[in-house]
């Protein structure tokens, strides 16, 4: 029987055709030799699904992390979080839907959570602005911030957007400004910050949100200057190229970690985080509470400098000198002045 999948995902279609005959034997009468095929389907799954993901191109991970049932913060709130109260607005202009803010419990742990939300319907995602915040979401995400601070709360970020909302409204109330504010910001805080990409994490948007003392990312997201649709746009005037952009880009949690863009890479469940959302909220939430441990026992004023350098070391560079030498660089980023 030949089995569709779902649009950008033809590279799960082996995957799906042992899912279908699965789901016709469990159909069947649970004779022995049923249960017996099954577990043996279940098995060519798994290997199947290995050697899928475990050689994922750069845009097919793109795909899976824009996959409509990845959990999103709230989803992560619901299974990781306990006694969630949401706090809504900026005090200037209302109450960005993109960023989603407030207390809650993880563990012995009272946070203030900060994340990017999509929403799951279409009139959920129109309301979040397909979680591409406008300037009073990162107004709000700041205020909260400094509340976190005032009460000695880590905040935890959670990093889900294809960028800033791009339209001429934003741009007016100051978008770019208030991004760049809302990073200034999260380098001074003197409260721990840990920051979490849980999906895509593109261009200024997710930098918004993503100044922290770990920053981490899921082993299917991304975190890009820009997404590959606009990289592809800019240099080879079209969307069709870009599968070629994001092999260029260098975007993925393999290649962030080697580039020591992030800290930590959070291994998801077999075939992505969106076919298991308790298990990846179990490994998220294992790694928030161990993380806080680690950053509690760190003087504050040690914490705050650690992370400015931590993000003043980001890159090298060569500098050329008027005798025509270089100066050694320290990182695989070089570029040449």
């Amino acid at each position: 029987m030949e089995v569709q999948a779902p649009p950008g995902f033809e590279f799960e279609l082996p995957m799906l055709q042992i899912e279908k005959q699965i789901e016709l034997l469990e159909q069947s009468a649970p004779t022995p030799e049923v249960q017996d095929a099954i577990r043996q389907l279940q098995k060519q799954w798994n290997e199947t699904t290995s050697q899928i993901y475990g050689n994922l191109s750069p845009w097919q991970i793109v795909q899976v992390s824009r996959h409509r049932d990845r959990p999103y913060t709230r989803d992560y709130l619901d299974l990781a979080f306990d006694d969630f109260i949401e706090l809504h607005g900026d005090k200037f202009f209302g109450d960005d839907r993109a960023i989603l803010t407030g207390f809650a419990k993880l563990g012995r742990h009272k946070v203030m959570v900060v994340g990017h939300q999509k929403g799951r319907t279409y009139k959920e995602r129109a309301a979040c602005h397909f979680g591409c915040a406008h300037p009073e979401g990162y107004r709000k995400a700041m205020i909260k911030m400094k509340l976190a601070e005032k009460y000695g709360m880590p905040i935890v970020c959670f990093i889900d957007t294809p960028g800033a909302y791009p339209g001429v409204g934003a741009e007016e109330r100051g978008q770019a400004q208030v991004i760049a504010e809302s990073m200034f910001l999260m380098s001074r805080l003197k409260t721990p910050i840990i920051c979490v990409v849980i999906g895509e994490g593109g261009s200024g948007g997710a930098l918004g949100i993503g100044v922290g003392d770990r920053v981490a990312i899921l082993q299917y997201a991304y975190y890009s200057v820009i997404s590959p649709e606009g990289c592809a746009g800019i240099l080879w005037k079209s969307h069709q190229h870009a599968p070629k952009a994001a092999d260029a880009l260098r975007f993925t949690s393999k290649h962030l970690a080697q580039l020591k863009v992030v800290d930590d890479v959070l291994e998801e469940p077999l075939g992505g985080a969106h076919r298991d959302h308790h298990q990846m909220a179990s490994r998220l939430k294992t790694y928030l509470s161990r993380s806080l441990d680690q950053l509690r026992r760190t003087p504050i004023d040690q914490l705050v400098e650690r992370r400015y350098e931590k993000f003043r070391d980001l890159g090298a560079y060569l500098e050329r000198l008027e005798d025509g030498q270089v100066t050694p660089a320290g990182s695989p980023i070089i570029s040449e002045i």
